[in-house]
């Protein structure tokens, strides 16, 4: 994992401690390296085989480094950076040319967009509807005024990276989140099918595309051509078409005619992946090979193989990205008091910019402080695309190289630091919410009284997820009279906003904490229902829920969800009156399935099933 955690690690005296045998692996690799020549490390330059060399080189730092950070509780993403620094010309300078690994490192980026692609659902990211197209259309341009402004204002001062074009650059690179960073860590922590991870992805595919503009007209920032743009444009969107009608006609009987031979399955997905990426960096087309496979991942998203392509490709990936890491720290310059001044500011312009363009575009659409937070948090970084913009800048003549160092060790900075903001991203909003709220600025549940005056609900479902989407369906479908006894608490503003158009109390609030169960009135349910598996839920468990509601609503029949047997003898014993398990159900469900396609009478219920599903409409995954 990429944050603090406490569950089954070891710790005497408040000190973390390692296994023996990874503490001797740790030590023979650090003897290892120390006990060799400087000579031995640095490779020969004019050699056939110094890029194997570097790239092995480096592997061999990273691990050792990244086995003192996993015992140190630490990102392991900081541990790669510490690995560049050490080999880089920072560090020893044992690689001089990382360029080399930074090129084949950039294969770990196109892997990682074509697996994000692989996870991304159109329909249901498109189901976010204004919270993702207006923000993410927004946040860029927000961003990039709101940085002209506060840079120009430095440079006014004499602080900051400049006026003119160091303002324009600057604030084009504030304006622009690192997808590397923030996919790893929203994949890593689970997070990306969540509402605040599908608006993430979402806005960082606005990025890119504004990134695509940006490029298409920096050559001439003076007098932009627009036929430019309109060309990238339609190139892009014949490549997006192009594929998805390939994924639609073509691929489906090519896959199935592979899936026999698991290799050969790796091999056509990572085929497609990459000509698409071919193609997509064809002039005459003029994306890049990352928006490439990102289209390509996409295209495969609804294949029924895609979790096996999934489960194969990670591996290979986590490689590569562990070479990108350790190249970019190779890139981090020496420290300047003077450069570090202006990274700093740059870093404040960041932190403004994200409040401006992310938090305050989502809380005005009534997305709530929990959502609108914690997107704003997992976009605090700066874009690798942004070090290539800016990179350009310098060739066209727009900018000087001064203007560049301040920007990376801004992007270096934040890159470390995301992974502790993205970590405790539940606790930063949460805090970050209370003070909102005591500086006078109105979460969407502030307005939500006037809903616990009508009548009392004797079921509060606290938390609504699939179980309890399925449930509320079944319930329209069959006992309405208990669904007009129904009281829903959730932070998920789409959810409320889809209640409400059925009718369906729904209070906007976190399950969480104490005073949102007194804001419910808890005490006058007589069900308490949660439905949402550990797994999901966030700063908060089944049995510390069960605890509250026990302090709270003491006469109410308390229904929690455990995702196995421990969970489920743990809430039992504490008082639960029901413990759901999924897994149970699922299995006793299955049995009479079984035994109806045994005795090959399942036509009857396949045409009441298909029926059925046909009628069905959830809240969520409709």
């Amino acid at each position: 994992m990429l944050f603090f955690g406490e569950g089954g690690r070891k710790k005497s005296r408040g000190i973390p401690t390692m296994g023996v045998g990874t503490f001797r692996i740790a030590l023979a690799l650090a003897l290892l390296g120390a006990g060799l020549p400087h000579e031995a490390w640095a490779g020969d330059d004019g050699g056939g085989h110094v890029v194997i060399h570097n790239i092995a080189l480096s592997m061999v730092v990273a691990s050792v480094v990244g086995l003192f950070m996993k015992v140190l509780h630490q990102p392991l993403i900081l541990g790669y950076l510490i690995s560049g620094i050490i080999i880089g010309p920072v560090g020893f300078g044992l690689i001089t040319n990382q360029e080399q690994i930074l090129t084949v490192a950039e294969i770990g980026l196109i892997l990682l967009l074509f697996m994000i692609g692989l996870e991304i659902d159109l329909k249901r990211m498109l189901s976010s509807g204004r919270l993702v197209l207006l923000t993410g259309a927004l946040q860029f341009p927000i961003s990039v005024l709101a940085g002209l402004g506060f840079f120009h204002l430095l440079a006014f001062f004499g602080l900051g990276p400049g006026g003119g074009y160091a303002a324009f650059y600057s604030a084009i690179a504030i304006g622009i989140s690192s997808t590397m960073v923030v996919v790893k860590l929203l994949y890593d922590k689970k997070e990306l099918d969540t509402l605040p991870g599908r608006i993430t992805v979402g806005i960082l595919v606005f990025q890119d595309l504004w990134a695509i503009i940006l490029l298409a007209v920096q050559p001439n920032f003076s007098n932009p051509q627009l036929s430019g743009i309109l060309r990238t444009f339609g190139s892009g969107a014949s490549l997006v078409v192009s594929a998805l009608l390939v994924s639609r006609f073509i691929l489906p009987r090519v896959f199935r005619f592979g899936a026999k031979v698991p290799e050969l399955m790796l091999i056509l997905s990572m085929g497609w992946c990459f000509l698409v990426s071919l193609v997509a960096a064809h002039p005459q087309v003029g994306l890049s090979m990352e928006m490439g496979a990102l289209i390509a991942g996409v295209s495969l998203a609804t294949f029924p193989y895609n979790l096996d392509v999934i489960a194969k490709v990670i591996s290979i990936r986590d490689f590569f990205i562990t070479l990108f890491f350790v190249a970019l720290g190779m890139q981090i310059p020496l420290p300047e008091i003077p450069v570090l001044g202006v990274a700093l500011m740059i870093i404040v312009g960041l932190i403004l910019s994200r409040v401006l363009g992310v938090f305050t575009v989502l809380h005005l659409l009534r997305a709530g402080h929990r959502t609108s937070l914690t997107t704003a948090i997992n976009l605090t970084q700066i874009s690798e695309f942004a070090l290539v913009i800016l990179s350009l800048g310098i060739t066209f003549g727009h900018i000087s190289a001064e203007v560049m160092a301040p920007v990376l060790w801004a992007f270096s900075f934040m890159a470390v630091a995301s992974t502790y903001l993205v970590g405790w991203s539940h606790v930063l909003q949460q805090r970050a919410g209370k003070l909102l709220v005591t500086m006078g600025v109105r979460d969407i549940g502030d307005a939500l009284d006037e809903i616990l005056h009508r009548k009392e609900h004797p079921i509060v479902i606290l938390g609504f997820f699939r179980i309890a989407s399925a449930l509320v369906a079944e319930l329209e479908r069959t006992h309405q009279h208990l669904l007009e006894e129904v009281l829903v608490v959730d932070f998920n503003p789409l959810v409320h906003q889809r209640l409400s158009e059925r009718g369906i109390p729904c209070i906007y609030g976190d399950i969480g904490h104490s005073d949102t169960m007194r804001h419910v009135e808890i005490e006058h349910a007589r069900v308490a229902l949660c439905t949402v598996p550990d797994s999901v839920l966030k700063g908060v468990s089944n049995l510390k829920l069960l605890r509250m509601l026990k302090e709270l609503c003491p006469h109410a029949r308390c229904i929690m969800t455990a995702e196995n047997l421990t969970q489920a003898q743990s809430l039992y014993a504490d008082g639960a009156d029901y413990v759901l398990m999924p897994s149970v159900l699922t299995g006793e469900s299955l049995v009479n399935v079984l035994e109806l396609a045994l005795h090959g009478t399942m036509e009857h219920l396949q045409e009441s099933h298909r029926e059925a599903l046909s009628v069905r409409k959830e809240i969520l995954f409709s």
